[in-house]
């Protein structure tokens, strides 16, 4: 026998051991508002077909919780791919990224150049559901990577094979559905009969695949059209395919042949073409019919918003322009004054944390001509401060504001339109593990976070992990609603940035108790990121978007 701790009900219960976590849920009475999806087991987050076989403690999971939603959402892919490939043989699907509350995929049919189209889509969406009616199962399969890699090869599945082919495992897993295998690199649903609430439905060139919304696992997430994002995407997408750079074993192969400079290399060049780019059309619009001297920019958290704007100064000095530049963090309130959450703490991401109406009347006064002393934010003692700092706009200035807020319509809606210019920088993940396995851009921002906070002193990984729900939620109120009103998108993404962030990653990551509730996400970080063939940093210039996270920037 077993003794399982579970942590829904705070109880014991003793199984024979090889019980499933399925079997055991019946046992534990505890509120299930939503269906149960996954559990964590002593903070591993494991499928309901997982076997105990020792004393454990387990936590039951549903789709409001982000390894549930994974759980669910890596299902919901299988599901798609298998009913592609039933209705079109030989053709190949797409899981390229999220979009508009959704994952956007393409599939390409078998000596078809037209492309998808809503009959075929009709099509998939049925044969979908006959899947589900039939609750067909989920099956695990252990092997050795070499078996697996075979398996694939004959399946004609390339970038599984590459992928696999440079894994630093003896074995690996795959699943089946009915009799038809594919990898995904996390656990999946019991059974397909799981997967209740979801669509499909044209979009662009290809299909969103709808799924749960996070707040009420029962509803779809509202679906938000996102025409900017989706060329953001599409033009790094097309980036890969001229490269052939298109999933990570794609980029591991190139750094096993000594590629790792040159994807470096490539990599600062294309930021910084985009940022040259985005100059030369400040340039051209400053000295346009309408006058642009006010630059807003803003991003999640974690995007790269600083180093950003440094550069983007930069070329805009080579331009001839004067760039003047302050952060919207330096009109926060006074932090008695800040708004509260419903839990009590500081609510940080609140509109009305900063005061807008001091900014606004300061860059009113700076459009004026008029000199303005602006004040810096003692994030120490929590007040804002006047020491002297006197800004003053002349001929050829124009005026950087930097900050989460800084494209919400309020913060400046004293200011003509004509006069603004917005850009939102996104992190925007375009290379995959492989066709089927997308990788999240909120992971890639994360880590970067883990990484910068831990170098700075600021949060250990695990109080890093713990806000980052929170940092999420005030991102989907405060930050996205606004980024398709930008004129420009960045995407400070790097083609191989996991691979250098896994050497200063790993073992930071590692420094998480597994007796934390942070241990989970830990956990899979550290496996997501042991897919990437590590490479240092030393060839990454110190002007480098990724300088402030790893450290050794030379902007201050």
């Amino acid at each position: 026998m077993v003794r399982i701790f579970c942590k829904n009900t705070q109880t014991y219960k003793e199984f024979q051991e090889g019980t499933t976590l399925l079997e055991m849920l019946p046992e534990f009475e505890f509120e299930q508002p939503y269906q149960i999806l996954s559990a964590k087991v002593n903070n591993v987050s494991q499928g309901l077909n997982f076997k105990v076989y020792n004393n454990r403690d387990v936590e039951y999971v549903d789709g409001t919780e982000a390894s549930g939603q994974r759980v669910y959402q890596r299902s919901l892919f299988f599901l798609l791919c298998k009913a592609a490939h039933e209705v079109f043989k030989g053709c190949r699907v797409y899981i390229e990224h999220p979009l508009s509350g959704g994952f956007y995929c393409n599939i390409k049919k078998k000596d078809d150049e037209e492309g998808i189209t809503p009959e075929d889509i009709d099509l998939i969406k049925a044969r979908m559901w006959e899947i589900v009616y039939e609750n067909m199962e989920f099956h695990r399969r252990e092997v050795q990577v070499s078996e697996a890699i075979k398996l694939f090869r004959e399946l004609g599945y390339i970038d599984k094979v590459r992928l696999l082919d440079t894994s630093p495992e003896v074995y690996t897993d795959y699943y089946l559905l009915g009799d038809s295998p594919d990898y995904y690199y996390g656990r999946l649903l019991p059974s397909a009969g799981y997967l209740k609430v979801w669509d499909l439905m044209p979009c662009q060139d290809g299909i969103l695949i709808r799924v749960p919304d996070r707040h009420n696992p029962t509803e779809l997430t509202p679906f938000i059209p996102q025409p900017k994002t989706y060329e953001i995407f599409a033009e790094a997408l097309r980036w890969n395919i001229i490269t052939k750079l298109n999933n990570v074993g794609d980029v591991n192969h190139k750094i096993r042949k000594g590629g790792a400079s040159e994807l470096i290399q490539v990599a600062e060049a294309l930021q910084e073409k985009k940022i040259v780019k985005i100059a030369e059309e400040i340039e051209a619009r400053y000295y346009g019919e309408n006058k642009v001297n006010v630059v807003l920019i803003t991003g999640p958290s974690s995007s790269g918003k600083t180093t950003f704007c440094k550069r983007l100064s930069v070329q805009l000095k080579a331009c001839g322009l004067q760039p003047i530049s302050f952060s919207t963090d330096d009109y926060f309130v006074n932090r008695v004054d800040t708004p509260l959450l419903p839990n009590g703490q500081y609510d940080f991401d609140n509109f009305d944390t900063v005061d807008h109406d001091a900014l606004q009347e300061d860059v009113l006064k700076l459009l004026d001509g008029q000199e303005v002393e602006v004040p810096t934010y003692n994030f120490k003692t929590g007040l804002r401060e006047y020491n002297g700092k006197k800004l003053k706009m002349r001929e050829g200035s124009v005026l950087l504001i930097e900050g989460i807020h800084a494209l919400n319509p309020r913060l400046t809606d004293k200011i003509k339109d004509s006069s603004k210019f917005r850009i939102f920088i996104s992190t925007l993940t375009s290379i995959s593990l492989d066709n089927h396995n997308c990788i999240p851009t909120s992971d890639n921002r994360l880590l970067r976070r883990i990484i910068r906070d831990y170098n700075n002193g600021s949060f250990t990984p695990t109080q890093t992990i713990s806000q980052w729900p929170n940092v999420l939620d005030a991102e989907e109120k405060w930050i996205y609603p606004y980024q398709e009103n930008a004129d420009v998108m960045f995407n400070s993404s790097y083609l191989v940035e996991f691979a250098v962030l896994r050497n200063h990653a790993d073992s930071i990551l590692r420094a998480v108790s597994k007796n934390s509730p942070e241990y989970s996400e830990a956990h899979r970080l550290l496996k997501f990121i042991h897919y990437f063939i590590a490479i240092s940093d030393a060839e990454i210039p110190s002007t480098s978007l990724l300088r402030e996270f790893v450290g050794g920037s030379s902007f201050k």
